[in-house]
């Protein structure tokens, strides 16, 4: 199998079924969807259950956490992380990121993120994104690396891997493929905004 896509959701009820209808709609077929379902108390693991037979419950209450259950039981080449609130942008994006792999350990594509608009896969100073999304990760490359359970999960898990894997092999593809959906109400950014703790991606 080439890739597993692996959602966390969390009462996402209200906008899943965009995330899950633009995984739906891939052209490419050889993946895996995992929807791992964390202290839903709505009918997310139902509408999830529409689109694939890999839904499964925790109660982690941790987005980091959460990726690490579906990280565990993932039997794709590759790893492609969605949250329940983005979407990607074309049919064929999956497509486009396996003709693009040769033997990369990480493909880091462009993405549009909402209010900004495109975003080059690469910051200022030449440095990757630390986002997990806007990427397409080789399973046996991550080793024992794992996401921790802390805020920014996604930012730490990125940063650890580029730690702990000094020698992998990166390739920058400048397509935007993903939609981020950046400060929807109610989601863990807005929810970080408002305590003062989210760190600027921009940085």
């Amino acid at each position: 199998m080439r890739f597993s896509v692996i959602l966390p959701a969390h009462n996402a009820e209200p906008f899943i079924c965009k995330a899950l209808d633009s995984i739906k709609a891939q052209s490419f077929k050889d993946y895996e969807l995992i929807v791992v379902c964390d202290a839903c108390e709505d009918y997310t693991a139902e509408i999830a259950g529409d689109y694939t037979d890999r839904v499964i419950r925790v109660n982690n209450a941790n987005a980091g956490l959460t990726r690490n259950v579906g990280l565990e039981v993932a039997q794709g080449e590759y790893l492609l992380f969605t949250d329940d609130d983005d979407w990607w942008l074309h049919e064929f994006a999956f497509e486009m990121i396996h003709e693009a792999l040769t033997d990369e350990d990480l493909l880091c594509f462009a993405f549009i993120w909402k209010g900004v608009g495109y975003a080059h896969p690469l910051r200022p100073g030449k440095r990757l994104w630390p986002a997990v999304w806007n990427k397409c990760w080789k399973r046996s490359a991550i080793g024992d690396t794992r996401f921790p359970d802390a805020y920014p999960d996604d930012l730490l898990f990125h940063n650890q891997m580029m730690i702990d894997h000094p020698d992998m092999k990166v390739r920058i593809y400048d397509t935007p493929l993903y939609y981020y959906n950046y400060m929807r109400p109610g989601s863990i950014n807005d929810k970080a905004v408002a305590l003062g703790i989210e760190k600027d991606m921009r940085r």
